[in-house]
Order: C-alpha cells, then structure tokens, then sequence
C-alpha cells in the first residue's frame, strides 16, 4: 500500500511484540520513500532508520544511533515512549490517522514486550545455572549493556570520545557516593583554616585610621566559613540528591519500563547540548573570578600597595608584617582563591544541571501529552513535586551564600569592631532610634558585584522551574510559598546595609530560609492531590 509516496503496512492488530513487529516493518521498508523505478527502495538499516527519525521537524532532538541499533538487535531492550511517538511518524507516513493507529500499536507491543521480559527473568532465575555463555547476551538485565556492546564500546580500533567538561562535571555530581563532593569542599575549607591558624591570621586585628580596632581574621570572615563549611555542602548534597532521582527513578519511570540504556543515553546528550556554557562558565570563574581577581585585590596591593580596597586577612601583612609576611600572604591568598574559583566553578555546574533536569522534565512532559492512549499524569506530577523541591533547597542555599558573601563586605567598610557586634549592634540600633551603623569608609567592592551574579543565576533556575513545570497551576499554592521565601530572601540581600536595622529582616529571612530547607511545601501537600487534570506545559 502507498501513503504519502511512501510504503505503508497497516497495523497487525496480533499480540506481536514489539521486537517481532519491528523487525517485519523494517524488513518491509514501511515508512520509505519509493525509488526513482516505482518500486520499494529497500529495507530499513539503523543508519537510515535513525537519519529519517531525526530529520522528523518536531523532533528538536534527534535520536542517537545506538539506540536504534539496538532495536535491531536481538536483545531484550525495548523503545521509550517519547520514541514510540518518531518511530510511529515514519510507519504511518505522516498521515495523523496512521500515525495515531501506529502509536497505539507500538505502545501495546511494548507493553507485551515489557510482560514477556518479566516472565523471562522469573523464569530464569530458577534455571540460571543451566544456560550456557552463549545465551547470556539475551539474559541480561536492562541496566547493564551485552558483552556485545562493552565490546565494541571499549574496541581499541573505534572511535575515541574526545574531553567533555560537560560530563566530567556531571561526573562530579552522579558518580560515587553523594557526599564525596561536599565532604571534599569541606575538607578543603578546613585545610585552609588549619593554615590559617599555622601561620598566624586566623584571628587579627589592625587599627584603622580613624581609631577603630577591627576584627579581619581568615576564620571570623563570613563569606569563607559559613559559605564554605556549610551552605556550598549543603548545595552539592542537594543538587546531587535530585540529579540522582531524575537519574535512577523519574526519568525511566517516564521513559520505556526498564529501558536504562536510552534513558541513559538520552540524559547525557541532554549535558552534552550545554558543552559550551559549560567551558564559558570555566573561563570566567577561573580566569576572572579566580586569577584576575587575585590579582588585582591581592597580589598587585601586596606588592605595590593601593587599590582602595578594605582591609582584610589577604592584605593584613600591609599593617601586621610582625604576624605574617608579604610573601606567605601571596602564597595563602593565592590557594585560597584557586580554592574558592574551582568551588565556585562546581556551584554554577550544579546550576546547569538543575536547568537540564527541569529542561529535560518538562520536554519529556511535552511528548507524553501529545500521547492520548497513555497516561502518566501522576507519574508527572510526582517527578515535578520533586524536581521542584530540590530547585527551591539549592535558591534558598545559593542565595544564602550570596548573602553572607554581602555581609562580610559590608561589614569590612562598616564601623562594627567584629562582624558579630556590627550585626547586634545594627539589630539594635532600630529600636534605639540611632542611625549610625552605615557610618564608614568608602572602598571597592567586588565582591557586592560577584554575590549579585549569583543571585542572579541562582533564581533564573527557580524562575525557569516554576514557569516550565507549572503553567497549568497545578502547584499553584506551594509554589507561591516557595516564591515569597525567595523573594523575601531576595529583598534582604538588597538591602544588606541599606538602613539601620536591616539585620532584623535578614535575621527573619534566614531563619524562614533555613525552615524551608527542612520543608520545602511550607505546608503539607501531596503529587496525587495537585492538578490531577492538568500536565506539564
């Protein structure tokens, strides 16, 4: 039968798997084009197959070669559903009616690939020991791929994938156990300290000009302990417990049952399409976030004096050569800023794969409803309540390090003697009606300019989250919850400084901030309650 100029079989209608109805339509060539002669052009192979399901308009995506290949193959591996949709485009030769009749066809052939594959494996695990090497190609479970494959995976004559950023910083956050990353960020804050306290500027004062003694050691500073011994952790563990959620359990819930190598597949050509943001990311953190900025704030004052900028622990050896010398300052400011560049670098990585997951949520999201005979609304809901959690933990830490990043800046052109009394002394003033707690030195800030940037990414990631994944309000009231901790976290960062008493609103804003970490939905509300009728837009 012809259709479109194209060879079309109709559906059996049998109880054929979806291997078996495959393997006859490619045999066929269903779906391709005729030859110049009028007669069919051939069977399908993978690389064809795969080049018509990618050059398909809607299919911004493509789908990679392997995972067609595997369809051929005699395996027990079955298609995902977002697949099901491409593939049921080429068998019903663009026409909507047969599109729609393939689709349905090739969802019920799955799911009596899926019911086969069940039975197999209970069947084999009672007879194991009885079949032979040669059978253990087709015996294996989904998340592991053939011999077959790992060997041509690992051929020394194939092809070799050149460095990608974008997956070794994926690695960072997937691979091992969750807590490598923040422990190791830990540890390396502690390293410094311990340093700090060897040499002498752990805890220092000096006495400005104008009289005043104040406090500028490495530990009283804000912005390096409390960012990194606490919020940066806290950060990576949560980023790394929502990456490996959407990972091992919500993408595949979403995709094909058990179909782990192309959700997997699918997951890394999603980091794999951020490659660039990555490296610019890289870039700016460690050549001007790291090696510019030390130069300028520290080397360069250090060894030439000047810059107007606040005095501080990496400068100290200006007015207290008694306690440490300029070269042993330049070797500590120098580590400590590699240090805080490479973190820094890792927190903005963590931001990109909050992005992805959300991007990667609401496209999957997208191609679901465009199958009407499949219903995964609760699935949806579920995955979206839980993305969603874990985007607001990390804006509320991001913001939070940005916080104390302003704080500490503030506090070093302030006239408090340690950063502590200023903030008492600020908290204070608003009920004494004084108004003096802004009164001091004008310097260069940069550090105002770098917090800004992250707050700035920090809540176009939650921003994107809430447009992306709830167009339809079906988290309408938690989601504004959560937005109103944001925002108000927002506003006390702005005003950081601005009149005296801003320490009380900040001191509310962080302590709400640190509730909603430990409850994300402020409130009790369940997937299976929210927006059964809607999808994810």
């Amino acid at each position: 039968m012809i259709k479109n100029g194209k060879i079309f079989l109709p559906p059996p209608g049998d109880e054929s798997d979806f291997k078996e109805i495959f393997k006859r339509l490619a045999a066929a060539g269903a779906g391709r084009p005729l030859g110049k002669d009028g007669f069919p052009a051939g069977p399908w192979t993978p690389e064809l197959l795969a080049e018509a399901i990618s050059q398909i308009d809607s299919n911004r995506i493509g789908v990679d070669l392997r995972t067609v290949q595997l369809w051929f193959q005699e395996n027990e591996k079955g298609i995902s559903t977002a697949n099901i949709r491409w593939l049921a485009r080429v068998f019903g030769c663009d026409d909507p009616v047969a599109t729609s009749e393939w689709q349905m066809e090739l969802s019920a052939a799955q799911s009596r690939l899926s019911a086969k594959r069940r039975e197999w494996k209970r069947a084999g695990s009672s007879v194991a020991q009885q079949i032979p090497d040669t059978a253990l190609a087709a015996t294996f479970d989904d998340d592991t791929a053939s011999p077959a494959e790992l060997r041509r995976d690992t051929d020394p004559k194939g092809p070799r994938r050149r460095f990608g950023l974008a997956r070794k910083s994926e690695a960072f956050f997937s691979h091992g156990s969750p807590l490598n990353l923040p422990a190791s960020v830990f540890a390396g804050m502690t390293a410094l300290g311990f340093l700090s306290y060897i040499i002498g500027i752990h805890n220092v004062t000096y006495e400005r000009a104008d009289g005043l003694v104040k406090q500028v050691g490495f530990l009283w500073a804000a912005n390096w302990t409390l960012d990194f011994m606490v919020f940066l952790p806290l950060f990576f563990f949560f980023v790394i417990e929502l990456l490996v959620f959407w990972k091992s359990e919500g993408r595949r819930k979403l995709a094909a049952e058990g179909d782990q190598v192309e959700s997997d597949d699918g997951w890394l050509r999603n980091v794999d399409a951020s490659s660039y943001t990555y490296w610019s990311v890289f870039l700016i953190c460690l050549l001007f976030a790291g090696l510019f900025q030390w130069i300028g704030v520290s080397l360069i004052p250090l060894m030439k004096g000047g810059g107007n900028y606040a005095m501080d622990w990496g400068k100290i050896a200006l007015v207290r050569p008694e306690i440490i010398s300029v070269p042993e300052t330049v070797v500590f400011t120098g580590l400590a800023y590699l240090y805080m560049c490479l973190v820094f670098y890792l927190f903005f990585a963590g931001l990109i794969l909050l992005y992805t997951v959300v991007h990667d949520l609401w496209r999957i999201g997208d191609g679901l409803k465009k199958l009407p005979h499949v219903d995964h609304q609760q699935e949806l809901n579920e995955a979206g309540l839980t993305v969603m959690r874990g985007v607001f933990r990390c804006t509320v830490l991001g913001v939070l390090v940005a916080i104390w990043m302003k704080v500490q800046s503030s506090y070093l052109a302030s006239s408090g003697e340690n950063i502590v009394a200023w903030l008492v002394g600020d908290m204070s003033s608003m009920f004494q009606g004084r108004d003096d707690v802004s009164t001091g030195f004008r310097y260069r800030m940069p550090t105002h300019y770098s917090s800004l940037l992250i707050v700035i990414s920090t809540c176009f990631v939650f921003l994107y989250g809430s447009i992306r994944l709830d167009v339809g309000g079906r988290f309408h009231a938690p989601l504004w919850k959560m937005s109103a901790v944001v925002a108000l976290l927002v506003v006390s960062y702005l005003l950081i400084d601005a009149f005296a008493g801003f320490s009380t609103l900040l001191a509310i804003s962080v302590l709400v901030a640190l509730y909603g970490l430990f409850d994300p939905g402020l409130g009790r509300w369940r997937a299976s309650e929210i927006g059964n009728n809607q999808s994810v837009s």
